[in-house]
Order: C-alpha cells, then sequence, then structure tokens
C-alpha cells in the first residue's frame, strides 16, 4: 500500500512543474474504488493534506494549484482525493457564498446518512468558522428557508421500526397541506416541515405510500413546480432516481454547470449506490449510463468518470 501512496503522490507531484501524470490518477481512481481506506491512507500520509482536526482537511495551496493545472480533469480529482465530508461541506459554501444551485444542499442533507451529515457539519465549522444552520437561516431568504435549515440540521432514526397508524396520519397531514397550496405553500406548512425533517427514511417511504394510496397520486406527482419541497421528497423518496436524472440533466446543461453536477454526483454515490443510479438511468432514459459518459465526454475525464461506475 506504501508503493500506491508513493505513487499517486508522484502523480500529483507534477502539479506545477513538468505536469500531471493523469494516466496514473485515473488507474488509483479505478483501482481504489469502493476502498475509502485507501483513499483516507493517502490523505494522511500525504502532505497535500492536513490530519490535525477531526478529518484530513485538503490544504487551499493544493486545491488551488490542481485548479490552475488541470482543465476538465481537475474537478473529479478533487472531489475523489478530499475526505467526503469536506467535500460537501465546500459545495454547500458554494451554494451559500457563490451563487450555486440550492438544490445542491437539498441533495446533500436529504440523501446523507445521519452520520454523515453531522461530519459534514463538523467539517463546515472547522473550514468556515460558522454553521450550516446559521448560514442558511442568515443568507437563504426564500420561503423555504425555514424547510433548509431542518434538513441541515437533521439527525434521523435510520433503524427499520416503522409506525403505520403514524405514516398513515402524516400521509394525510402532507395530502391536506399540498391540496390546499392556494391558501398556504405547503413548504411554509410547519407539520409538512416536521415531517420531512425529522421522520425516518423508512417512515417516510411508507407515508409516501400512503399518499399515493390516499390521493390517488404519488407525492411527487401532485408537487408539480420544480421546487426546493420537490427535489427534497425525491432525494427522500428514492435517492438513486432523483440522482439519475441530474446526471441526464447535466448531460444536457451548460458546459459549465453540466459538468459540475456530473463530477459531484458520479464521485460521491461511486462507493455508496451507483449500481442501483445505473439501474435507475436505464429505466428512465432507456440507456446504459456508461454509454452516455463516453458519449458525452473525453479524454482522462472521461476515463475517470468511466472508472466510477464501472463494476
Amino acid at each position: 500500500m506504501a508503493e500506491e501512496f508513493e505513487a499517486l503522490t508522484r502523480a500529483f507531484s507534477g502539479l506545477g512543474g513538468l505536469g500531471v501524470d493523469e494516466s496514473s490518477l485515473v488507474a488509483a481512481i479505478s483501482k481504489w474504488r469502493k476502498q475509502p481506506e485507501k483513499r483516507g491512507g493517502f490523505r494522511s500520509a500525504s502532505h497535500f493534506f492536513n490530519s490535525k482536526g477531526s478529518f484530513d482537511r485538503c490544504e487551499d495551496t493544493f486545491i488551488r494549484v490542481i485548479e490552475e493545472e488541470f482543465a476538465r480533469f481537475k474537478d473529479i480529482m478533487v472531489e475523489w482525493a478530499m475526505h467526503p465530508w469536506e467535500r460537501d461541506a465546500r459545495w454547500i459554501h458554494l451554494v451559500l457564498h457563490k451563487g450555486y444551485p440550492i438544490s445542491v444542499i437539498v441533495e446533500i442533507a436529504s440523501t446523507r446518512s445521519s452520520d454523515e451529515l453531522l461530519g459534514v457539519r463538523k467539517a463546515y465549522h472547522a473550514l468556515y468558522h460558522h454553521s450550516i444552520e446559521e448560514e442558511v437561516a442568515y443568507r437563504v431568504k426564500e420561503n423555504y428557508s425555514g424547510l433548509l435549515v431542518g434538513l441541515v440540521s437533521a439527525y434521523r432514526y435510520e433503524g427499520p421500526r416503522v409506525d403505520h397508524e403514524m405514516a398513515k396520519s402524516e400521509a394525510k397531514i402532507l395530502g391536506n397541506s399540498i391540496k390546499n397550496a392556494g391558501k398556504k405553500n405547503p413548504v411554509e406548512d410547519q407539520e409538512v416541515i416536521r415531517i420531512l425533517t425529522t421522520r425516518s427514511k423508512a417512515h417516510l417511504s411508507l407515508t409516501f405510500k400512503h399518499y399515493k394510496e390516499m390521493f390517488g397520486k404519488s407525492i411527487d406527482q401532485d408537487l408539480v413546480d420544480e421546487s426546493c419541497l420537490k427535489e427534497a421528497v425525491q432525494c427522500l423518496e428514492s435517492a438513486a432516481k432523483y440522482f439519475s436524472k441530474v446526471i441526464d440533466k447535466a448531460f444536457k446543461g451548460a458546459p459549465r454547470t453540466g459538468k459540475d453536477s456530473l463530477a459531484r454526483v458520479i464521485v460521491s454515490r461511486a462507493d455508496v449506490d451507483m449500481e442501483e443510479i445505473k439501474k435507475a438511468y436505464q429505466e428512465q432514459y432507456n440507456a446504459k449510463l456508461e454509454d452516455m459518459i463516453v458519449k458525452n465526454t473525453h479524454g482522462n475525464y472521461r476515463e475517470a468518470l468511466l472508472s466510477l461506475v464501472q463494476n
């Protein structure tokens, strides 16, 4: 393993000098897939990272040099090398301070495990000397700010136990709020916020099932607008289906924003639920994700993406 760390360090060490050994970096991505402990070991051993805190923080100078050196390849390498907590914290900061889409915060808050989200909050403290909650509450002025604060603050129960009667009751609450949206926007309804930000995902899955039985449509179908509330429901209901939609939109979007979204999703989900995302993509768009990556990307950037999605 020490030899692998040394080879990766040499590949990165071309930065600012004779050039990056991109082929070695792609090989490392492929070889270390589903082995986060190796990336952790590299961060701990590398001078590119600071290991003094609760996570191995990427040095700011390293990030700046990478961004100057890489072209298309830079997004995926920066995000692949980072600790997952730091990666998500930096993305949230870009939303709050650089105008990136608010859906990124919804995505992170709704699809990470309770411990992962807690780690992201710790990383944000260390990086920016504020909490995510206070930043969202202060900077987001739209009517969905209460929902966002609840989502980023969540620490959900992750066990299998659910209360069937409670799920039915809360399905009715959600339905009544959505059906009466003309009187009050459901994204501002405190009961809707409570249900979506505190209940376990197993409980919400059952609640959404009862919703469809009661109202004849899925809750996603009843939320017509592409709103913060709809995105939260999609993430909580089926993360794989949601991510497949983000990926497809990235292929069709502007080069800059599309590339950001594609790299973010594939790097962050490669070791989590990529097989489920590939299956969902095939079902929704009648195409293999690998084929679409080949069609829409180029060079070592394409090879890096393929190495993260292939078995």
